[in-house]
C-alpha cells in the first residue's frame, strides 16, 4: 500500500513539474498552503494582504450601515442593512437614487472602500470610503474621496465612471491569479481570480510544483535536485549573503552583493506607479518584462525624487542608497505579517548602530522627541486618501539647500513650519559641515531640465552619464532630454543605449526626437532585441514610422516582432479607450489610416466622451481632407471640455484652414491661455497674430514665452524672423546668440550672427 501510495504521488509530482519548461505551473489557493505553513499563514491572516478585498459580511463590513448618512454636493447617500446584506442609496450612472447591495470591502485601515456589482462583469468602488482609524484619530466615519470636486454621473471619476472600475485600476493588485478576461466585442468583463485576496500564491507564484513537492517528501519519494523546492519565485534571503556590521561607519554591509531582484520583481508589480505590459504574469516575472513604471515625472514626483502623487514605494525605494547596498523589502517589512519586523528606531538600529545614528549628536533633537525617530527625517509623509499617510521610501538625507535652490519640499521644515528653508540649510550646514549639502544632487539637473534652463542639456547629460547616480534619476533624465538635446547630447544618449540598468534603456526612446536621423536610427536599432520587454517595446514605439531600408533585414525582423509585443502590451488594457488611442497613433506612425480609424472608434464606443479620442480623429481626418467632419468632432469635444486647450488649439488651426481667421484667432488664444507653459502654443498663436498684423503683440507674447522657457528653439527662431521683419537688428541678434549657444555647431547660424552684426555696424 505504501509502494502505491509512493507511487501515486510520483506520478502526481511528475504531472505537476513538466520536462518542458514552456508548461505552466497551476494555482492552488492559499488553503493548499496553510497545512504545512500554519505559522505563516497564522500571521498573516491579520495582514493588509490577507484583508485587502473580502465578501462583505458582518464579519468584514467596518463602516456604519444602520442607516448613516453623508451629503456631498447636494447628493444624499444613506448606507442601510438588510439582515446580513449591506446596501447603499446613492447617485446612479443617471444621477438619480437608487440602492445598491455592496458585493465586496476593499481594504481595512486606515480606510475600507467598497465595491458594487453592476452589469457586463463590471465591479465598480463606492467614492465615499469608511475612516477606520479610531475616533480619537479622527475617524469612525464616512467621508467622501474627492471632498472638494462635485462628481456628476458621467465623469470619469464618479464612482460609476471607468475610473473607478475595479476590473482595471484595482484588481491585479488585490486579489490572486487576477484574470481581467474582457471581452472588447461585447463590452463585458468575466474576471476571475484564485484568491479573493492577496494570498501566498501572489508573492511565491503558482504553487502547483511545490505542492507536488512537499507530498512527494512527505511520502518519501526520492526527489529529483531542486533548490528551489518546485516554487516558481524562490524568495529566500539565503540568496543573498548576510549582513555584518561595519564597526568604523557604524552601517552594516552585505558580505556578497546581491544576485537576486526576486523581492524587488515580487513587490514592486503593485508597490509601484506603473503600467502592465504583458498578459500573463507571475510573482517570478521580472518587473520591467511584466510592467512599466513610472519615471520621476512632473506631478508624480518632485525634481530631487521625492513623492508627490500617489506613486506607492518601489520607485523611490529604488533610489535609495539602502537599494543600492542590497537592501531588500523584507529585511524591514515581515513577508506574512506585513507589518515592521521592530518598532521605532530599533528598526533601523538592525543596519545603523544606535551609538552611532541614535543619540542627540546625530539627529539633533531632544532623545526620544518625535524629531529623533529617524523617519521623521529620512522619511518624510504625505497623507493620500485624505487619511492615509505614506512614507517616502528613498531614506534621504534632509536637503533644505535643495528647497532655496530649486523649491522641493524638505523635512525640516515640514515641522517647523514657521522657519525659512535658509534658516534649515543653516542648521544643518552647522550640524555637518561637511554634509550631504557640499555635494551635487540629480535633482539640480532634473529641475533644469523640467524648467528648460539654459545649461538643462549639460546638466541632463552628466547625470545620464554618471553611473553613481541612481538608475531611476538617471532615467528620469532621458525624456527632459527630448526638449533640450542638441547633437553635444549624441554621447550620452548612445551610452545610456549600451547601459547596464534596463530602466535607463527603457527611457532611451523617449529622450529621441520624432525623425531620428540614420545614424542615430541605426545606434538605436540593437534595442529592439534587448533581453527586456519594457525596452524593446519602447524601442519600437520610438521607431514607427523611420524608413525601414536604413535597417538591416535582422533588425527589420525585429522591429516587427517589437511592434507585435508593443500591440500585445496595449491590449492588455484592452478595456480602455487609451489603450486604443495609443494603437491608433501607432498606426498613424506605420501609415495605417485605416486601422487607425477603426482604433480611435473604438476608444470611441468605450466611452463616447474621450475628449482625446475625439481630437485624434480629427486629426486623422483632416489628413484624409476631411475636415469638415473633424470640426464636428472638435465642436463636440469642446462642448465636453470647454477648458482643455489642446481642443482649442486644434480647433482654431482647422479654422485656418478654412480660411475663418477672425474664430481662428479667438481659438488659438483661448489655447495659449488655458495652457501658459506649451511654447508650441504660444508660438503658433504668435505667429497667427503676426500674421494679422499684430507684431507688437506677437513679440511681446514670444519674448515671455522666451522667458519661461528659455532653450525653446522654435520660439527663438521666430523672435529672431519677427524682429528682423520690423528691422529691429539689435532683437535680432540678441536672439540669434541664444540660439547658437544652444547649438554652437550651426554653421548657418554663424552666417546669420555675422550678417546681422554687419547689418548693426551700418
Amino acid at each position: 500500500m505504501i509502494r502505491l501510495l509512493t507511487l501515486s504521488l510520483l506520478l502526481l509530482f511528475s504531472a505537476l513539474l513538466p520536462l518542458h519548461a514552456d508548461d505552466q505551473p497551476g494555482y492552488v489557493g492559499a488553503q493548499a498552503c496553510a497545512g504545512c505553513h500554519a505559522a505563516e499563514t497564522a500571521a498573516w491572516k491579520g495582514s493588509h494582504h490577507a484583508l485587502a478585498m473580502q465578501p462583505a459580511t458582518p464579519a468584514t463590513v467596518l463602516g456604519d450601515f444602520s442607516g448613516a448618512q453623508l451629503e456631498h454636493f447636494g447628493v444624499t447617500t444613506t448606507f442601510f442593512r438588510d439582515g446580513d446584506r449591506f446596501l447603499v442609496r446613492t447617485d446612479g450612472p443617471d444621477g438619480k437614487l437608487h440602492e445598491y447591495p455592496i458585493a465586496y470591502t476593499f481594504g481595512v485601515a486606515p480606510l475600507q472602500q467598497y465595491l458594487i456589482e453592476f452589469p457586463n462583469g463590471r465591479y465598480q468602488a463606492l467614492g465615499i470610503a469608511w475612516d477606520s482609524r479610531t475616533k480619537e484619530q479622527g475617524g469612525q466615519r464616512w467621508y467622501h474621496l474627492y471632498p472638494d470636486r462635485n462628481l456628476a454621473a458621467g465623469d470619469a471619476l464618479h464612482w460609476t465612471g471607468r475610473d473607478q472600475t475595479w476590473n482595471y485600476m484595482c484588481a491585479d493588485c488585490h486579489s490572486t491569479n487576477l484574470r481581467k478576461n474582457f471581452d472588447l466585442t461585447a463590452n463585458a468583463y468575466a474576471t476571475t481570480f484564485t484568491d479573493v485576496n492577496v494570498g501566498c500564491e501572489a508573492c511565491h507564484g503558482p504553487g502547483s510544483r511545490h505542492v507536488a513537492w512537499a507530498q512527494a517528501k512527505q511520502a518519501g519519494a526520492s526527489l529529483p535536485a531542486d533548490l528551489h523546492q518546485g516554487l516558481v519565485a524562490w524568495l529566500d534571503a539565503a540568496d543573498r549573503g548576510t549582513w555584518q556590521m561595519d564597526a568604523q561607519t557604524g552601517i552594516a554591509k552585505q558580505t556578497e552583493p546581491s544576485r537576486s531582484t526576486a523581492e524587488l520583481d515580487a513587490c514592486g508589480a503593485c508597490h509601484t506607479r506603473r503600467k502592465v505590459i504583458a498578459q500573463v504574469n507571475t510573482a517570478a516575472t521580472p518587473l520591467l518584462d511584466a510592467t512599466m513604471p513610472a519615471l520621476l515625472d512632473p506631478g508624480l514626483y518632485h525634481a530631487d525624487g521625492q513623492i508627490d502623487g500617489e506613486v506607492f514605494e518601489v520607485g523611490s525605494f529604488v533610489q535609495s542608497k539602502m537599494f543600492a547596498a542590497g537592501v531588500t523589502c523584507t529585511n524591514c517589512h515581515d513577508p506574512h505579517a506585513g507589518g515592521l519586523r521592530a518598532a521605532g528606531n530599533a528598526l533601523c538600529a538592525q543596519c545603523h548602530a544606535p551609538q552611532k545614528f541614535d543619540v542627540a549628536e546625530h539627529h539633533h533633537h531632544a532623545q526620544g522627541s518625535a524629531g529623533s525617530q529617524c523617519v521623521a527625517c529620512h522619511m518624510p509623509a504625505k497623507t493620500y486618501m485624505s487619511v492615509d499617510l505614506r512614507r517616502d521610501h528613498s531614506f534621504r538625507v534632509p536637503r533644505p539647500d535643495l528647497s532655496e535652490k530649486i523649491g522641493v519640499p524638505n523635512t525640516c521644515n515640514a515641522c517647523h513650519a514657521l522657519r525659512s528653508p535658509a534658516w534649515a540649510a543653516k542648521m544643518v550646514a552647522e550640524w555637518f559641515p561637511d554634509g550631504r549639502q557640499t555635494k551635487p544632487h540629480y535633482g539640480t539637473a532634473l529641475h533644469a531640465g523640467r524648467s528648460n534652463s539654459f545649461d538643462a542639456e549639460a546638466q541632463l547629460d552628466a547625470l545620464i552619464l554618471d553611473r553613481t547616480a541612481p538608475a531611476m534619476a538617471r532615467a528620469s533624465a532621458l525624456p527632459l532630454l527630448a526638449h533640450n538635446a542638441t547633437p553635444a547630447s549624441q554621447a550620452a544618449v548612445q551610452a545610456a543605449i549600451a547601459d547596464p540598468d534596463a530602466l535607463v534603456r527603457m527611457a532611451v526612446p523617449r529622450a529621441l526626437p520624432a525623425d531620428l536621423s540614420p545614424v542615430m536610427l541605426r545606434a538605436v536599432a540593437p534595442l529592439l532585441v534587448d533581453p527586456v520587454r519594457a525596452v524593446r517595446i519602447e524601442a519600437a514605439r520610438a521607431l514607427a514610422g523611420a524608413d525601414p531600408q536604413a535597417l538591416t533585414p535582422e533588425q527589420r525582423a525585429a522591429f516587427a516582432k517589437a511592434i507585435a509585443e508593443l500591440v500585445t502590451a496595449e491590449t492588455v488594457d484592452a478595456d480602455r479607450p487609451e489603450a486604443h488611442l495609443n494603437l491608433g497613433l501607432l498606426d498613424v506612425r506605420l501609415a495605417r489610416p485605416t486601422d487607425a480609424d477603426t482604433e480611435y472608434r473604438t476608444a470611441l464606443r468605450l466611452d463616447p466622451d474621450f475628449v482625446p479620442g475625439m481630437v485624434n480623429l480629427a486629426d486623422l481626418d483632416r489628413a484624409r481632407g476631411l475636415d469638415a467632419q473633424g470640426a464636428e468632432l472638435l465642436r463636440k469635444a469642446m462642448a465636453l471640455e470647454p477648458d482643455n486647450a489642446a481642443v482649442r488649439h486644434s480647433l482654431g488651426l482647422l479654422l485656418v484652414r478654412q480660411h475663418k481667421y477672425d474664430e481662428a484667432l479667438q481659438q488659438l488664444r483661448r489655447a495659449s491661455e488655458l495652457a501658459p507653459n506649451n511654447t508650441r502654443y504660444a508660438y503658433v498663436y504668435a505667429v497667427a497674430l503676426n500674421s494679422t498684423g499684430a507684431q507688437g503683440d506677437a513679440m511681446a507674447l514670444l519674448e515671455w514665452t522666451h522667458q519661461q522657457h528659455p532653450t525653446d528653439r522654435e520660439v527663438l527662431v521666430a523672435l529672431v524672423s519677427m524682429a528682423r521683419e520690423r528691422n529691429d537688428v539689435p532683437t535680432a541678434l540678441r536672439h540669434a546668440r541664444e540660439l547658437l549657444m544652444l547649438s554652437p555647431g550651426d554653421p548657418q547660424l554663424r552666417l546669420l550672427i555675422a550678417a546681422l552684426e554687419r547689418q548693426q555696424a551700418r
